[in-house]
């Protein structure tokens, strides 16, 4: 199972929609404090629709209470910082990949306990960074990608016509 680490993220509507993509790919979300909202803010839930019961998440006080909970999670961790593209990575099916805040993003002091796993999304030269769903997105799916999609569903259905 994949897991998606947001750390101290500020928008809730990012973090809705993150956790959708959670419960669409069976993924856990880990949120460390401190939040920018609150958990039962309505953007949340608005971003999230009806999904947001439904994801598995965990909150954490802080990074050092997440190290502690989760000792053996390596963390990839996403970052317009790193030299290694996301694609660079022989992902593990439990990858944690990990998100920072959106007006800063991971703390470099953090990145370098880390600096192996530590991956970017090429983005055109001078642009700042994508959006933190949408990067979610990208990263989990690559995780799955490289595992052939575990346990997803691989094939669509119409709705009033057939194949």
């Amino acid at each position: 199972m994949v897991n998606i680490v947001l750390y101290e993220p500020e928008m809730p509507m990012n973090t809705g929609n993150i956790g959708r993509t959670c419960v669409a790919t069976g993924a856990r979300l880990h949120l460390i404090e401190p939040l920018g909202f609150k958990l039962d803010d309505k953007s949340v839930k608005r971003a999230g629709l009806d999904y947001w019961p439904r994801v598995n998440v965990t909150v954490y006080s802080d990074f050092e209470d997440f190290k502690a909970k989760n000792p053996d999670a390596v963390l990839y961790m996403a970052t317009t910082k790193s030299k290694q593209k996301y694609t660079d990575v022989k992902y593990p099916e439990n990858a944690y990949i990990m998100l920072g805040p959106e007006s800063r993003g991971i703390p470099e002091e953090i990145l370098l306990e880390s600096k192996e796993t530590c991956v970017r999304i090429p983005m055109m030269p001078g642009e700042r960074s994508l959006n933190l769903s949408n990067a979610a997105a990208i990263m989990v799916y690559e995780v799955l990608r490289q595992h052939e999609f575990p346990g997803l569903e691989e094939e669509g259905q119409l709705h009033r016509y057939e194949w």
